[in-house]
């Protein structure tokens, strides 16, 4: 499989031999799945920006005395932490989410449009959810917005399914006792069809529609900083400390790694070739995974050891998220 340039470092390529246990594996996957199915909502919070007019990109003074509008999905909105808030209920925004936490470090208004499920289609329609319907994301953004972030594309590219898929294809060979998983990769052989990486595919179309996307935001806030906001690192790049976690092979892992780098580095480039900025979250959050210690993890796994959803950020990582973002908006 040819893969991109890694975001910090190359893409590892190595499958590493790893053991396997089976805590509560099917119980995870239902989990899983009934996050990602859930949409999550959208908090708005308005205020005046600074005034209209001109083109000219404001200066990080300008930004630091703007409105915030905030777009994603669920990563941003982060559903399962304390505070709930938002408009719309089935959004499952949180002011324990980076938006909340980056505007107030920054001093900001924040209007936060973030939505659990939402997809790059759902930045410019209206998104339904089981509790109500969130506008369209980009009906926030106008002429007074300083600052936006923008955090999307794991929904366009099935994300959660796939992981869940990974997970019941996997479940029979790190169950067998005794047996060697190492060389075993059923999910990657499910997703690499006939010689084509159905994932990676997916992660092209998003590419180009979130071109289009970034297009739409400067034409509806011209004076406003645009930061597309990576993910942070879901799942170790050799499946190391995994056992017991995901019950998921340690090559399907590592296969599962070298996607969510491809799709992180599909949105930066999409954000360089835009103009935009880029925040790198994986590699703060390297060795934080969702297979790493309780303490020092910023993902949670497929059963969460604290509040967040399955295979979503915790505080820590949502916090970890708004230092990246505060430290690129006041460094550029």
């Amino acid at each position: 499989m040819n893969h991109p340039v890694d975001e910090k470092r190359g893409l590892m390529s190595g499958r590493r031999h790893r053991r396997y246990g089976s805590a509560a594996i099917a119980a995870g996957a239902l989990t899983l799945a009934a996050c990602g199915a859930a949409p999550q909502a959208a908090s708005t919070s308005t205020g005046t920006g600074m005034p209209p007019g001109g083109a000219a990109a404001p200066t990080a003074a300008d930004v630091l005395h703007g409105s915030y509008v905030a777009l994603g999905d669920s990563y941003a909105a982060g559903p399962g932490l304390p505070g709930r808030t938002g408009a719309v209920a089935g959004c499952q925004q949180s002011s324990g989410s980076y938006p909340f936490l980056v505007a107030r470090r920054l001093g900001l208004e924040l209007t936060d449009m973030s939505c659990s499920s939402a997809t790059i289609a759902d930045l410019s329609t209206a998104q339904p959810t089981g509790d109500g319907i969130n506008p369209a994301q980009l009906s926030a953004l106008s002429s007074a917005t300083a600052l936006v972030t923008l955090g999307i594309g794991g929904n366009d590219v099935a994300w959660a399914s796939t992981v869940t898929r990974c997970v019941e294809l996997d479940l029979i060979p790190v169950m067998i006792p005794g047996q060697s998983t190492s060389g075993l990769t059923p999910c990657e052989d499910y997703y690499s069809r006939d010689g084509t990486d159905l994932i990676q595919q997916r992660i092209q179309t998003v590419s180009g529609q979130l071109a289009n996307t970034l297009s739409q935001i400067k034409d509806r806030a011209r004076r406003a900083r645009v930061y597309v906001v990576g993910y942070p690192d879901l799942l170790p790049s050799s499946g190391s400390g995994c056992a017991d976690t995901l019950g998921i092979t340690p090559g399907d892992i590592a296969f599962l790694n070298d996607e969510e780098l491809r799709l992180n580095a599909e949105l930066r480039q999409a954000a360089q070739a835009a103009g935009d900025g880029y925040v790198d979250t994986y590699g703060p959050s390297e060795g934080h995974d969702a297979c790493s210690a309780p303490p020092s993890r910023w993902i949670e796994p497929l059963i969460p050891d604290a509040a967040a959803a399955p295979l979503h950020p915790n505080a820590v990582g949502e916090q970890g998220m708004a230092d990246a973002i505060v430290a690129a908006v006041r460094t550029d």
